[in-house]
């Protein structure tokens, strides 16, 4: 059954712009040490990094009707398994919070100029 879905779209300059802006602030409020070492030595990194951003807005909004946790970005890991699949990996308040018989999915996608993801949020059965 599906508990929740999330969708978002970012423009990857917009994400650039943050960095360029805010640097350091920015990159270690939003993304784990994980994150970074992946996205900071791919060629296009801040295409990566917006895909990830995108990734964490759309879990947010799958999250939105089943949880009340308070919880931060960084409570919140994408990563890629070795084919390249991007998964989730929780934190904090969200540690344990697929293990109640939860699973979710995201498919992430870009383009020249935009980022979007879709998370699926269900029950496991």
């Amino acid at each position: 059954m599906v508990l929740g879905i999330g969708i978002d779209i970012i423009e990857i300059d917009r994400i650039k712009k943050s960095i360029d802006r805010f640097g350091d602030q920015f990159l270690k409020k939003i993304y784990t040490t994980i994150e970074l070492e992946y996205c900071l030595k791919k060629k296009n990194k801040y295409q990566h990094l917006a895909a990830r951003f995108a990734a964490k807005e759309a879990i947010y909004k799958a999250l939105s009707n089943d949880t009340s946790e308070v919880y931060s970005w960084q409570d919140v890991e994408i990563y890629n398994e070795v084919n390249g699949l991007p998964k989730v990996k929780f934190y904090g308040n969200l540690k344990d919070y697929l293990n109640h018989g939860k699973e979710l999915k995201i498919s992430m996608s870009h383009s020249e100029n935009y980022v979007t993801c879709v998370a699926i949020l269900y029950t496991a059965k």
